[in-house]
């Protein structure tokens, strides 16, 4: 058994596509939308097969997104290196992102380093 795709609904799906091509080196389908219920999607593809379903309907509940809370918290990338972790960490921050973590090793063994993302949502990258 493998996870098919995880989804996430968003307010900007431009941007939202254009961080994970940018920053994850993601593709993108063309695209879909529900003329009947106003809903669009795009479904990002990474270079191991997980894909990202980017998703955008009319009057979305937007609530604040704490780090600590329940429920999904964020998605993970492995880059493969702690050099494409130190790098992209150094990129997302000049960019603008808040980095929350890192870069460092875990008490679990992990280098890694923990941004706040596109529209509030953490991404970890590791190695």
């Amino acid at each position: 058994m493998r996870i098919e795709h995880i989804a996430m609904y968003v307010n900007d799906l431009e941007k939202t596509k254009e961080f994970f091509v940018k920053y994850f080196n993601a593709t993108s389908n063309e695209g879909y939308h529900n003329e009947k219920t106003n809903f669009y999607s795009y479904f990002l593809s990474f270079d191991d097969g997980a894909r990202l379903e980017i998703m955008n309907k009319p009057q979305m509940k937007d609530d604040e997104k704490t780090l600590s809370r329940t429920g999904y918290i964020h998605i993970a990338f492995s880059l493969g290196s702690k050099k494409a972790v130190d790098e992209l960490t150094e990129k997302m921050r000049s960019d603008g992102y808040t980095i929350v973590s890192g870069p460092r090793t875990t008490g679990d063994g992990y280098y890694e380093s923990c941004i706040v993302g596109i529209e509030g949502n953490q991404i970890e990258i590791t190695e």
